[in-house]
């Protein structure tokens, strides 16, 4: 079951913990070795793999002299001090399979802030397509709430949200979701699948793993990374990740807890685009643009004929055919006054006329459903 959805994911994002990656206030060097040799292979089987690590907190702390819990600002700057320990422990763990990895800071605004949403995915998207291995932390140096334990189950999510994952793999303390907690009640039945989460499946879940001594957050914050993720059309497997090759395992059937979606990302995308976003202004479009877009086109320039409003970059608008009738609604790459200027005009045109080389489309049509 779950080694199928694994089997069958074009992306997936891997979530990994601070007790994961980092022990004594060091790289847990061959256990990177062997995750590293896991993404490896879901590379060589097609996937793409998106990383959202935590442990640069643990890792900078001991440079620090603070150990266990410390002020924000200290926290912060262990995360500034670990944060390229980590990276440097990946690269060398990556390295044997000739793979790079990218790092990406981002916090949940990122994800959340349409416009930023943008810059975020596009960065991603092309980090993927050079065969990159993306390796995403929450940016904790400037951070101006209190560091949280567990933010990067939810980080995680939004990810794969964003990205339009298929798969979202939280390794945990733990082989998944339990009908209590098994350090304490030794009869607890773990839950094989769950096609959703109900507030019975909350009272199941336990607080962050006071034992571990460093970041975990905990069944909860799993759980609510897994609803994230389900409603984006992301499947969720929560499973036991301190063991060698830990997704190897999952292939070969190891125990997990599968919160699978019913829809998939594309379908869930769309069902969002369609309900949610209110068009803060206009693009009208020529016949030929309009007979693209119901085709599953992204917009171009080169088909739009007027702008209505003042909107910004990242704002969602409706695009009309030259009857006034809207045929879709989407999230723009590009400002009212940018599309002024650059409407009716090819692609290669836009740097020349904008003065900076700027995305394909005005609306691409991953930002885009049809009405």
């Amino acid at each position: 079951m779950t080694a199928d959805a694994l089997s069958r994911a074009k992306r997936i994002v891997v979530k990994t913990g601070s007790a994961l990656m980092a022990d004594s206030g060091r790289p847990r060097h061959v256990w990177l070795s062997h995750l590293a040799a896991d993404i490896a292979t879901c590379r060589q089987r097609g996937q793409e793999v998106i990383l959202v690590s935590s442990g640069a907190v643990a890792l900078g702390r001991a440079a620090l002299g603070s150990a266990g819990t410390a002020r924000l600002d200290q926290k912060q700057a262990a995360a500034a001090i670990g944060q390229p320990r980590l990276m440097a422990a990946l690269a060398d763990a990556f390295a044997p399979h000739e793979v790079t990895v990218g790092q990406a800071l981002l916090t949940l605004s990122d994800t959340e802030i349409r416009r930023r949403w943008l810059n975020a995915r596009a960065t991603l998207e092309t980090l993927l397509e050079a065969g990159v291995v993306p390796v995403i932390n929450e940016n904790d140096t400037v951070a101006t709430d209190e560091i949280r334990y567990g933010d990067n189950d939810r980080l995680a999510a939004r990810v794969a949200q964003m990205m339009g994952a298929d798969l979202l793999v939280l390794l945990s303390d733990i082989d998944g979701l339990y009908t209590a907690d098994p350090r304490s009640h030794p009869d607890a039945a773990r839950i094989e699948r769950l096609d959703a989460l109900t507030p019975e499946h909350d009272a199941m879940a336990t607080g962050a793993n006071a034992a571990a001594g460093v970041g975990s957050g905990g069944m909860a914050t799993k759980l609510a990374a897994a609803r994230i993720a389900h409603a984006a059309g992301c499947s969720t497997v929560i499973t036991l990740g301190n063991r060698d090759n830990p997704l190897l395992a999952l292939a070969e059937g190891a125990r997990a807890t599968l919160i699978a979606a019913r829809t998939t990302p594309a379908r869930a995308r769309e069902a969002w685009l369609a309900g949610h976003l209110q068009p803060e202004g206009f693009i009208t479009v020529d016949a030929g643009a309009a007979r693209a877009l119901k085709g599953g086109a992204s917009l171009l320039a080169v088909g739009v004929t007027g702008v209505e409003g003042g909107f910004d970059k990242g704002a969602a608008v409706a695009v009309k055919d030259p009857a006034g009738q809207v045929v879709a609604k989407g999230v723009t790459a590009y400002s009212a006054a940018e599309i002024q200027r650059i409407a009716g005009r090819h692609t290669d045109e836009t740097e020349a006329i904008l003065g900076y080389r700027g995305r394909p489309a005005i609306v691409h049509r991953d930002d885009m459903v049809r009405t």
